[in-house]
């Protein structure tokens, strides 16, 4: 990637790496990068800085975390192999998927030459997933029971909402009518960091995942706590095909849930679909959502929850960021609920 000789100020900067302005701040207080300052204290970055911060993102678009770049940048090889496995088992699911397609491919040709002609539903499923996802139901309260469908179902799945807006009953109605599916709540944080040590003492297969996670996650300055091993044995364990999880963040540092958001995106292809509830400006960076990633927002009227692009000024995009805090502020209001009529 080549720049001119000439210093840019932080939005021409982004725009030319293809970034959000935001991603160079954190590059910056990570120490990854040191723009020069204008006389005014405005930001300026030269051509050292600009090259410095394209083979940043080269390294997180192999799946690094920002502390492993720290380090190869220093020229410290220490957790580079977690870092080319999880880049080697990415690029063998793309292979996966390929070698599917070909297969597709070659039985539509194969048709043709004996006079069957594809119809226009295989051809068009050729640019599917192998296995896609969908799902339908009636909403549950607060709802008016309207039909609610969901295609295309993505890697990572936002659900978010005000308090009150019935998100919680929609994660767990999703639940049930996904195919092999199941629900993971806040009852992880009481007696579940215990039950789940014991389940990995029981499943030396999922303990061993569990490590090389919790190794991720502290490369990347993640917190171990009982909350987050609670967490790690659901997501690490081989079963169901799908997870509706309540509140990712829940018992998780501001660190600790950067480096987890980051752990989940390098899952690659083909991984199982996770759906989860968020309120967290670490969890659901609106700058940061990738395109194999969803937001799914519940209205405080109650109107049918609706799939969210993460533009600005796309329908719902500024409901969704008044909707999330940071880990700071969420703190402050730890306990806070929606008062809720009773249900027969």
């Amino acid at each position: 990637m080549g720049f001119s000789a000439v210093f840019l100020n932080a939005s021409e900067a982004a725009s030319r790496l293809g970034i959000s302005v935001k991603a160079l701040r954190v590059y910056e207080q990570r120490g990854l990068i040191m723009p020069a300052r204008t006389a005014a204290g405005w930001r300026i970055y030269g051509p050292d800085e600009m090259s410095r911060a394209a083979e940043i993102i080269s390294l997180r678009a192999l799946g690094f975390s920002l502390a492993q770049v720290a380090r190869v940048l220093r020229g410290d090889p220490k957790g580079l192999e977690l870092a080319l496995a999880a880049h080697q088992v990415t690029l063998e699911g793309q292979i996966s998927q390929l070698a599917s397609k070909v297969e597709k491919v070659r039985g539509l040709r194969s048709d043709l030459a004996g006079g069957q002609t594809p119809t226009i539903g295989d051809l068009a499923r050729l640019l599917t997933p192998a296995a896609e996802f969908r799902v339908a139901f009636d909403l549950p309260w607060p709802w008016g029971a309207e039909r609610f469908e969901l295609h295309d179902i993505r890697s990572l799945n936002y659900i978010t909402g005000p308090l009150g807006s019935g998100k919680t009953r929609l994660a767990m109605r999703l639940a049930e009518a996904l195919p092999d599916a199941a629900f993971i709540g806040l009852e992880r944080l009481g007696d579940g960091g215990a039950m789940a040590r014991a389940r990995l003492d029981a499943d030396q297969v999922l303990k061993s995942r569990v490590d090389q996670a919790l190794a991720w996650l502290v490369e990347d300055g993640g917190t171990v706590s009982e909350a987050l091993i609670a967490l790690l044995a659901g997501l690490e364990a081989e079963s169901p095909s799908i997870l509706v999880i309540d509140m990712l963040e829940e018992g998780l540092d501001k660190v600790t849930q950067e480096a987890l958001i980051a752990h989940l995106r390098r899952r690659g292809p083909g991984a199982r679909p996770l759906f989860f509830l968020t309120r967290s400006t670490a969890i659901l960076d609106l700058d940061s959502v990738g395109s194999d990633e969803a937001i799914i927002f519940c209205p405080a009227n109650h109107s049918a929850p609706l799939r969210v692009a993460p533009y600005p000024g796309g329908p719902g995009y500024e409901a969704v960021a008044s909707c999330l805090a940071s880990p700071e502020v969420r703190a402050r209001t730890a306990g806070v609920i929606a008062w809720r009529p009773k249900v027969a």
